[in-house]
This record gives structure tokens, C-alpha cells and sequence, in this order.
């Protein structure tokens, strides 16, 4: 079943230039606990993310792809400490959020939201709709009970739900109107970033299209940024200004959008996209398989981390890392193929 989103077109407007959020060579090394007979011996530890470097301008969606795997989600989830990153810098409007206080850091998590992945087990089955969208704002002393009764009933009226839902527990709603209590949830309190982990993956075709939609159009009246996690590459072309490629914890490309899909120079980013399906039965499209599988983050290959999979790997891809090279302003690719 074909996608139907409305404005195929999808004309991009000008992006600010402001900077919302600066990710600055973020890393989350997991260590693994080793057995009893191997202690003394070197730790061991898995390497998710690896020197991320992004940043997302106000009212911009910014894209994360990749595989299944490369570290997507722990991106999004380091980004609030949810799980606390390892090294590296990450500024909200100028703030450090990595060494942000305990008050500090409640005041910014006021401002950056997360949608998850899974819209039901994100959602307490005890408590009805209306406790679970007002906890935020009992969690940050906003309002009096009626004022936040009020503020719950006009969010959910904004992603499509109605006011007797707010009574209903999540047991009693489909899976796209459970993602749009989660919506709900991470709009209350006004957000200006929302970082969202794979927020349509689990629905279906035509639900998927009406939240895609919804979403738009919160951005446009909310001027909101959203940092998009997915693997689904059509829906990252309709939601993203800019996409940033990721393999085994690092960054191998970024660029606008536009300029991604039709000059992809990463051989991984050329590997994906050639997996999109077309809509035109007459193009033939000759589909890119990737020989053997992704390696180990707890023992990724040296020099370059595609080099095992890639069919243009040379001598110098076994040996050393590729560094960062500029193709056109705004698109960058890390790749020995294209040197300075």
C-alpha cells in the first residue's frame, strides 16, 4: 500500500539559523561485565556511539538513519541523559546539558521532549489518559488541578483525540491514537524540541501517513524542531530538512535532504537508498547488497568500520580512519574516496 501523505510536493521553507541543539562529539561506551575468569583482563566495553557530531536550527527536522543497531536510538536517548553518555558536548540554546544541575536539567527537559518508539509500553495501563498527559505538568508545578485539566483537554484536542478519551485508560485506543497520547504527553508542556525515537515504525501504512501529517502541522504552528530517528528512508525524505547516515556508532554522511537522495556518495548511504522501493514500476533499480554481516561494536574492524562490507574498500580503508570531507556546503561524507 502506497504511503499517501498530503503536499507530495513537500516544498521546504527557508531553515533558521539559529541553533536550537550542538551535539559535539558525543560518545556511550557500554562496558561488559566480564566473567570470573577473565578478571584482571583488559575491560571490554561496546562502543554505540562513537564522536557524533550534529546540531538541529529552530523549527528544523533533522534526520537520523540507519540500520538497525548503529545507535540511533542511544543518540536520542543520550541526548536527555536518559541514559548518561560517556563523553563529548551537547547544548540546548547554549546550555550544557551533559553537567546541567539536577534543577537546571528539569528545566530543560521543560523545553526538549521524547516521543518513544513503543506507544503502549511507554503508557501506564493504570492511570487514564488525562493523569497520564497532566503527570509533566504536576512534575513541574505548573497550574493549579483545574488550569491543568484544561491545558490536558486542549492538547489532546490538538493531535486529533477527543475529550471524552481523557477518562479512557490505553488499553482502549488503537496504536496511532496511543502514539498520539504520547504526542500529547511530550506537548504539554510546550515544548521546543522533540526527539523522536522510530514514532510511526509500529503503525500501520495508513496510520502512519496521519501522524506524519499531524506532526507537520504541530511543527508549523508550534515552531517546533524534531530530531526524527527512523530507518524508513521514505519517511525521512518526506519529515527531514537534513539527514544525518549512521553505521556502527558513527556518522558516515550528512546532508540536505534533497541533495542525500539525489547524490548519495557514502557507499553504506548508496546501500540504503537503492532498498527504497519506487513507485514507478517502469524504473529499474539496481538494488545494492551488502555482503556479510555488521560487525561487533565491542570489536568494530580498524581504519574504516564499512571496510568489511563495502565494494569499493581499498588498502588505506583497512589501515585508517576516514576523516570528515566537504562535498558542497552543508553535505559531508566520511569516506577515502573522496579526498581533499
Amino acid at each position: 500500500m502506497k504511503l499517501q501523505i498530503q503536499n507530495e510536493k513537500n516544498e521546504r521553507e527557508p531553515i533558521k539559523k539559529n541553533k536550537l541543539l550542538e551535539v559535539k562529539n558525543l560518545k556511550k561506551h557500554f562496558p561488559v561485565k566480564q566473567g570470573f575468569l577473565n578478571i584482571g583482563k583488559k575491560q571490554m566495553s561496546v562502543k554505540a556511539v562513537n564522536n557524533v557530531t550534529f546540531h538541529i536550527y529552530e523549527g528544523e527536522t533533522y534526520g537520523l538513519v540507519g540500520e538497525s543497531g548503529c545507535g540511533k536510538s542511544t543518540v536520542g536517548r543520550s541526548l536527555l541523559r536518559l541514559i548518561e553518555p560517556t563523553d563529548g558536548k551537547v547544548l540546548y540554546n547554549g546550555q550544557d546539558i551533559l553537567n546541567a544541575s539536577k534543577k537546571n536539567m528539569l528545566d530543560i527537559r521543560q523545553k526538549v521532549q521524547m516521543v518513544f518508539q513503543d506507544p503502549y509500553s511507554s503508557l501506564n495501563p493504570r492511570k487514564r489518559i488525562g493523569k497520564i498527559v497532566e503527570e509533566p505538568l504536576i512534575i513541574h508545578k505548573i497550574g493549579i488541578a483545574d488550569e491543568r485539566s484544561d491545558v490536558v483537554m486542549e492538547t489532546l484536542s490538538k493531535v486529533g483525540l477527543q475529550l471524552e478519551h481523557y477518562y479512557r485508560y490505553p488499553h482502549e485506543f488503537s496504536g496511532g491514537q496511543r502514539q498520539r497520547i504520547g504526542l500529547a504527553r511530550a506537548l504539554v508542556l510546550n515544548p521546543k524540541l522533540l526527539i523522536m525515537d522510530e514514532p510511526v515504525s509500529a503503525l500501520d501504512v495508513s496510520i502512519q501517513s496521519q501522524v506524519i501529517n499531524l506532526l507537520k502541522k504541530l511543527q508549523k504552528d508550534m515552531s517546533l524542531g524534531y530530531l526524527f530517528i527512523s530507518h524508513d528512508m521514505s519517511v525521512v525524505r518526506y519529515m527531514a530538512d537534513r539527514i544525518g547516515v549512521m553505521y556502527l556508532g558513527e556518522l558516515v554522511e550528512e546532508a540536505p535532504t534533497d541533495e542525500l537522495f539525489s547524490n548519495p556518495m557514502h557507499p553504506y548511504t548508496k546501500a540504503l537508498l537503492s532498498a527504497v522501493p519506487s513507485p514507478d514500476i517502469e524504473r529499474k533499480k539496481e538494488e545494492i547488497v551488502l555482503k556479510g554481516d555488521l560487525p561487533s561494536p565491542m570489536n568494530p574492524p580498524a581504519g574504516c568500520k564499512f571496510h568489511t562490507r563495502c565494494p569499493f574498500a581499498q588498502k588505506e580503508c583497512k589501515q585508517n580512519a576516514p576523516k570528515k570531507h566537504k562535498i558542497t556546503e552543508g553535505h559531508y561524507v566520511a569516506c577515502h574516496l573522496y579526498k581533499e
